[in-house]
């Protein structure tokens, strides 16, 4: 399996058009137990979004004070709106289909959203990504997360075809313990394990014939291992 957006992504996505009135977002929200909608163009290309945020602004009516002139003005349109172009918010939070997770997290982090609308190459809909799909990397097997370690990492990324080096996993937990020939080799494999989707946490058992550490550009955020001793 490969582990992006589009692989955890939820398929099934209502969407309503610029067009749609006031009530009837309100009903397919209602119907379909979600709490934000995609907007789509006639050729399926999302131009934004209306959330029950949204909605809620001909309710809520937001104080004045402490808001920007702008804010004030987008919030009383909206508080007016009758149909989805007039409500939604635009530009949408999107991500592409082919992303990874982490960049999916990243978004949804900084943006403070619970989900984002996974969209093509051409802009079209192709899912819904929320906080809970993105987790369900960490309930991948042990046996999984280590095949893709040896196969994506070791084999593939730095070329270790003989492999020098015993990988475990558990609990999510990559346990890494061999001998390399430089540091640099060694801080790197750990770095490229904390990449794979699912992986909680490395334990480098790791040990090196080189000390290069001028080439690492900072310090490994978990333990490498050693120089082995009467080693050149």
């Amino acid at each position: 399996m490969s582990w992006n957006v589009g692989a955890v992504m939820s398929r099934d996505v209502e969407t309503v058009r610029p067009a749609a009135p006031y009530k009837e977002i309100v009903e397919r929200m209602r119907t379909r137990r979600v709490s934000a909608l995609p907007v789509v163009n006639a050729a399926g290309r999302v131009v934004g979004v209306v959330s029950e945020a949204d909605l809620m602004l001909k309710e809520e009516r937001p104080p004045y004070r402490g808001r920007s002139a702008a804010a004030v003005r987008t919030d009383a349109a909206k508080a007016t709106a009758r149909n989805a172009a007039a409500l939604m918010t635009v530009p949408a939070l999107t991500v592409d289909v082919r992303a990874s997770l982490t960049e999916a997290a990243r978004i949804m982090h900084a943006r403070k959203v619970k989900r984002l609308v996974v969209v093509h190459d051409d802009g079209r809909v192709a899912g819904i990504v929320a906080r809970s799909d993105i987790l369900s990397a960490f309930a991948r097997s042990d046996d999984s997360i280590a095949e893709e370690v040896c196969r994506n990492v070791l084999v593939e990324l730095l070329d270790l075809e003989q492999s020098p080096v015993t990988v475990t996993v558990e609990q999510g937990v990559v346990g890494l313990e061999g001998v390399l020939e430089t540091r640099s080799m060694a801080w790197l494999m750990v770095k490229l394990v904390e990449g794979v989707e699912g992986v909680v946490g490395v334990d480098g058992q790791l040990r090196w014939r080189l000390d290069d550490r001028h080439m690492i550009p900072d310090e490994p955020p978990v333990s490498l291992g050693r120089r082995p001793r009467g080693r050149g």
